[in-house]
């Protein structure tokens, strides 16, 4: 399903919403929120495009590629680190919430303007990612944002 031309204004609003997320969050933090949230999810065509999008902002491959055990290597910054589990917890969202250590550890590194991005890109490729997952959106078909 292409919903970018199924539904124009739900995607445009998608979109802004992205955007709106990315604005002031380091770009490298963001692509690592998307890859982790992805991957978590299992949204294959956006695991390949936030991959692709990591590396092109210039983001290691060793570091792009032990995104799935971020926890177990030496390769990630405390920013990082808090984002992704912040990431994780909001992606997993349980029956308790996000713990409160998660969230006071990403508060301890994130000024508050930046924790609100934080959430709000962990908030808006969750979004993406069901999109792409429910309408079976494959990376064999590269796609982007602009086309879902």
């Amino acid at each position: 399903m292409r919903l970018g031309q199924l539904a124009p204004d739900f995607h445009q609003a998608m979109v802004a919403l992205d955007a709106a997320a990315a604005k002031g969050l380091d770009p490298a933090v963001s692509e690592l929120i998307r890859l982790r949230a992805s991957q978590v999810n299992g949204c294959a065509l956006c695991v390949d495009m936030h991959g692709h999008d990591a590396r092109a902002l210039g983001i290691p491959e060793q570091k792009v590629l032990a995104v799935t055990a971020w926890r177990e290597t030496p390769f990630f910054t405390g920013r990082e680190r808090a984002a992704l589990a912040l990431t994780e917890a909001v992606t997993r969202l349980g029956e308790h919430g996000v713990p409160d250590d998660v969230y006071d550890e990403a508060a301890r590194v994130f000024g508050e303007d930046e924790l609100a991005r934080v959430v709000a890109m962990a908030v808006t490729i969750n979004a993406w990612n069901r999109i792409g997952v429910a309408t079976r959106m494959s990376p064999a078909v590269r796609h982007d944002h602009r086309g879902v």
